[in-house]
């Protein structure tokens, strides 16, 4: 008979972005493992981005219970001058605009009054909900998986409540993501995140995260072992794209891409070798696939980069790895802030399995230039090294006309199928019901 866990998560099909792909692919293979998932999820949650595809994605028979959720992003809205229906950006990324006066009072709100998040409406709620379904359903686990960590703050809670084992997922970290410090915390909101943040560190049986250096960064905070549970890609996903080699020296980048993300001297050296190169500049396009944020925009502009630019708003995740494979290039962004060394996008590891060469900028001693490294799938730049990114740009396009891919080490992505990935949840999950 199979164990029973369940998955508290506030991202969840028809809800898209890089927080829902995590779980739902765990969801599909977990059953592989010996486990069956029940998915807590909000009802009505405010969400970035929707994409109704993904709902093919979660098994059948799959138990989904729902609650309603109250969200105070109503008042965010007003003061912004959003409309009801409009999306609210992650990470600080604006589209249109440069931040304003009334934003940052909207954020200091945000992060001073709602703590952990402004999901916390639902911690309560949730876990009286709970409490009454785990009563009548024999559950043998559970997991929550944050951002929002207020899921973490409903799995305490039933965890005291329970003393089932519980699975704390950090996706990103906590205090130590990379907006933190603009949320302009007061001394008594800063401690008493850090205190919520401690409290689910130090009572989870255990902790998982999705890098190397953010896995230090936590125990340093808990003085307990955190295990690593990389995202992946899911060879499913690839069935039937056709390998076909780019006409164009396409520079893609898929994926949201704020101000953080935005390296702008790589569009200054670009700009400098389409000056330099004819050839460079009739071959070259530039694909943006997702939101992307005003200040590159601007880059791309103040470059005279737009003829080159294709700007892709949004598309499902089946079509976005499409544009993956229609690429010569494949662009990776690594935020520039305190906590970079950690920061392994998820879209990374489809890049891997595109075997198409990878361009990263960012540390070369973090997590992502690791994994490209090792895997042998492309070129990393530190941050502002403009001779070694015009370089290897050069390099790049004249792999590009000699019809070179990279010689991707298939050794070294297979850990990083998502299948084999759920195994490690599931051993994860058997080790805490055998305490």
């Amino acid at each position: 008979m199979l164990k029973k866990v369940l998955v508290i998560t506030y991202y969840w099909p028809p809800s898209a972005g890089a927080g829902v792909y995590r779980w739902l692919k765990f969801v599909k293979y977990l059953r592989n493992y010996g486990w069956e998932p029940i998915i807590y999820t909000p009802l009505n949650p405010e969400t970035p981005a929707v994409d109704e595809t993904l709902l093919n994605e979660i098994p059948e028979n799959i138990t989904v219970i729902k609650t309603s959720i109250w969200e105070p992003y109503f008042l965010y809205k007003k003061l912004l001058g959003l409309k009801k229906h409009e999306k609210i950006n992650a990470g600080f990324l604006n589209e249109t605009y440069k931040p304003k006066l009334i934003e940052k009072l909207a954020t200091w709100l945000r992060g001073n009054l709602f703590i952990p998040d402004p999901r916390m409406f639902w911690i309560r709620p949730s876990v009286k909900y709970l409490k009454e379904y785990l009563s009548k359903n024999k559950i043998d686990a559970i997991v929550s998986t944050g951002p929002p960590h207020s899921t973490h703050r409903i799995a305490l809670k039933l965890h005291r409540l329970t003393k089932i084992p519980w699975l704390a997922d950090f996706r990103d970290p906590w205090t130590g993501i990379d907006f933190y410090h603009k949320l302009m915390l007061t001394r008594i909101a800063d401690k008493l995140h850090h205190k919520q943040e401690q409290e689910v560190l130090q009572e989870a049986d255990i902790v998982v995260t999705v890098s190397k250096n953010w896995a230090k960064d936590l125990e340093l905070i808990c003085n307990r072992s955190v295990n690593v549970v990389y995202n992946g890609f899911d060879e499913v996903d690839f069935i039937d794209l056709k390998n076909i080699y780019p006409e164009k020296f396409r520079l893609s980048h898929i994926g949201a891409l704020n101000k953080d993300r935005n390296p702008q001297f790589f569009w200054e050296v670009l700009a400098e070798i389409i000056n330099e190169n004819p050839k460079f500049a009739d071959d070259l396009e530039i694909q943006l696939v997702g939101k992307t944020d005003i200040s590159a925009l601007e880059d791309i502009k103040n470059n005279k980069l737009n003829n080159y630019t294709k700007i892709v708003k949004y598309l499902t995740h089946k079509e976005a790895i499409k544009h993956e494979f229609g690429s010569a290039v494949l662009l990776l962004f690594v935020n520039n802030t305190p906590n970079s060394l950690g920061i392994v996008p998820g879209k990374l590891f489809e890049y891997l399995a595109t075997l198409r060469p990878i361009l990263c900028i960012g540390p070369l001693n973090g997590d992502s230039a690791t994994i490209i490294k090792e895997a042998n799938a492309g070129e990393i730049v530190e941050f502002q090294d403009k001779q070694s990114l015009k370089k290897i740009i050069y390099k790049l396009y004249a792999d590009f006309l000699a019809g070179k891919f990279v010689n991707v080490n298939s050794d070294k992505l297979s850990k990083f199928n998502r299948k084999y990935l759920t195994g490690e949840i599931a051993s994860l999950l058997n080790d805490i019901i055998t305490k």
